[in-house]
């Protein structure tokens, strides 16, 4: 049964900040490899929107989609191979973890909070609030050796379903959470983050790395203090990320930045209205999709490009052996590159 969509706010609180300007695509970030032109895409049966990705112990392939459907290919799926509905969580699922003490998933369901997926289907709700307050947007996660899940409540106003608004009001409405197995108790990390996102621990546990969407920056916060660090600031907007275990990882970057977004941010009152106007009458992502590497210092290690929209807003990016796999908020596929 669908999980009941919460209303979003109908107006928007924008704060009123100095203008800024994209930066260039140059350097490490330039578009020199597009082989995110070049995807090969697998297949829906129905729906849309396979957020993230993730790959199981035994190697088959996860997502999730808009229509509440989790679905798994086998670990050698090309285009072309139908995927196996695995469950339906009634929400909206997001980011995808596995718990690496008994390989289950961690699913971040946008409307039904934090979820564990046995491999027979089984759905176990974990977290749906914290502090008598309900997880407005549960988004992606990052799992410990010891169970402990961290993962992001990227808006305390707006529902997933109106993402836009949480843009446009540009305020630090996020937070980032804890969840603790033995116990069961949910408890927040930090909080005050501009639509916090993916987010991966470090090797040694002590730290995370977390993407904050509508600042477009890339931040580490230390365990257990959740103390703040800026590590880059990005030239496009970063959604999930993911650890290649080797201390590096991937950062899926939907769009670069958009213009007219920076331009309006002056003017609370334009961005008021823009926020109650039809989505295609506001500022729109670029058809551009990058995925880039970074190491744990935050150093952009390479950036993979589609300047041509042949798979767009990419959300999710996983490294499996010398497989990357791309998940997307709004396509009816996800896609897989080769890396060598």
């Amino acid at each position: 049964m669908p999980i009941p969509r919460p209303p979003a706010p109908w107006l928007i609180r924008p704060a009123k900040l100095p203008a800024t300007t994209p930066p260039p695509l140059d350097g490490v970030w330039a578009p020199d490899d597009t082989r995110l032109d070049e995807v090969e895409k697998l297949e829906l049966p129905d729906g849309h929107g396979p957020e993230d990705v993730v790959v199981g112990p035994e190697g088959h392939i996860y997502t999730g989609t808009e229509q509440g459907h989790i679905w798994r290919w086998r670990p050698d799926a090309h285009a072309g191979d139908v995927p196996e509905l695995v469950a339906d969580t009634g929400g909206r699922p997001l980011g995808i973890e596995v718990d690496p003490r008994d390989g289950s998933l961690i699913v971040c369901d946008a409307y039904r909070g934090l979820l564990r997926l046995t491999d027979d289907g089984t759905i176990t709700d974990l977290a749906h609030r914290v502090g008598g307050e309900r997880i407005l947007l549960c988004n992606n996660a990052a799992v410990a050796r010891d169970g402990t899940v961290y993962f992001t409540d990227s808006s305390t106003r707006f529902p997933v379903s109106h993402w836009r608004r949480d843009l446009l009001e540009h305020r630090p409405n996020g937070r980032v959470l804890a969840y603790e197995p033995g116990s069961g108790r949910t408890d927040v990390v930090a909080e005050g983050f501009y639509f916090p996102n993916g987010i991966a621990l470090t090797p040694s546990e002590d730290a995370l790395l977390l993407c904050e969407t509508v600042s477009h920056t890339l931040v580490r916060l230390a365990l257990p203090s959740g103390a703040k660090t800026v590590l880059d600031d990005l030239p496009a907007y970063p959604d999930n990320m993911s650890s290649a275990g080797d201390g590096t990882y991937w950062i899926a970057l939907a769009s670069p930045r958009v213009a007219l977004a920076e331009k309006l941010l002056p003017h609370p009152m334009l961005r008021r209205i823009a926020a109650v106007l039809p989505v295609r009458l506001q500022p729109q992502p670029l058809p551009h999709t990058i995925a880039a590497e970074v190491d744990g210092d935050g150093t952009v290690l390479r950036a993979l490009h589609g300047p041509a929209g042949r798979y767009v807003m990419a959300t999710g990016v996983r490294r499996h052996g010398d497989t990357l796999w791309l998940g997307s908020l709004t396509e009816k596929a996800i896609a897989r590159v080769e890396l060598s």
